[in-house]
């Protein structure tokens, strides 16, 4: 039996000593000794084999070396044969997988990481949408009014009433202006806007402002029905020395779709 034993194994040993190699002392030999060793697999062991070399081969790219030019780049080729030299496919598969698993451990370490910012930017955005509601929108409507005797226009024009309600004093106010009809899902126009306050709006303060928004804009060319109502959300203000006070425009659609993209791919962060 132990005879047995010893004849399975130097079996075993011998298949693997036997077991085709990469020889990269050269380019010609490299690429002759990958096309022997892929041909000596099956389907799958290949398919693993040629995204086991891809990886290796990505894993060395230096950017920095290719800007060196071909001193660089050739540098770079033969740190790639040095590595691939002498190894079988069993090796460059388990290298291949072993440089994938670094690779996905640093990405998901990123995405934690870009994960956790989105949401702290996610939870301050709707503190912002609170503070905002205290500059409040007394009263909005839009119109357009005519201008000229002998060549008349039409001048669009957004009324609003606003009170500042915040504890500052505002330089800017930055809005969403939405034009819809009742009973109407589609709204006419809905287009941002902003307005730079002469003077500034101190605490507590209320004005009333008719903007003229450039004829050749969407709000030039709009034309609502009679029963259009135009509807404002206050996206964005500024402090009396022109800084971002309060905004809720830190977390759009851009980085809704970033934060859902990571999260499907990482649900286990949703929670941090």
């Amino acid at each position: 039996m132990n005879r047995l034993k010893i004849i399975f194994f130097l079996w075993v040993f011998t298949i693997i000593s036997c077991a085709e190699k990469l020889d990269s002392t050269t380019d010609e030999s490299m690429q002759e000794s990958i096309k022997a060793v892929s041909n000596s697999l099956d389907d799958n062991q290949k398919k693993e084999f040629e995204e086991a070399l891809q990886t290796i081969m990505l894993s060395n790219l230096d950017v920095s070396s290719l800007m060196n030019g071909e001193d660089g780049a050739n540098e770079m080729i033969s740190d790639v044969r040095q590595k691939l030299n002498g190894l079988t496919a069993s090796d460059v598969i388990k290298e291949g997988n072993r440089i994938q698993t670094e690779i996905e451990l640093k990405k998901k370490d990123q995405a934690k990481i870009e994960i956790a910012e989105l949401l702290e930017t996610q939870k301050k955005a709707k503190k912002n949408k609170e503070k905002l509601k205290d500059f409040e929108i007394v009263k909005s409507r839009f119109y357009k009014r005519k201008k000229g005797s002998y060549y008349i226009t039409y001048e669009p024009t957004i009324e609003l009433t606003v009170k500042n309600g915040t504890d500052q004093a505002i330089s800017r106010a930055y809005f969403e202006g939405t034009l819809a009809s009742p009973n109407r899902s589609v709204p006419w126009l809905k287009d941002e806007f902003n307005y730079e306050i002469s003077g500034g709006l101190e605490v507590d303060e209320e004005k009333n402002w008719k903007l003229a928004p450039n004829m050749f804009s969407d709000w030039g060319t709009v034309e609502p029905p009679k029963d259009a109502i135009l509807t404002v959300e206050v996206l964005r203000l500024d402090d009396a020395n022109g800084d971002e006070l309060y905004s809720v425009k830190i977390f759009g659609e851009k980085e809704q779709e970033r934060l859902t993209e990571l999260l499907e791919n990482y649900p286990e962060f949703s929670s941090n």
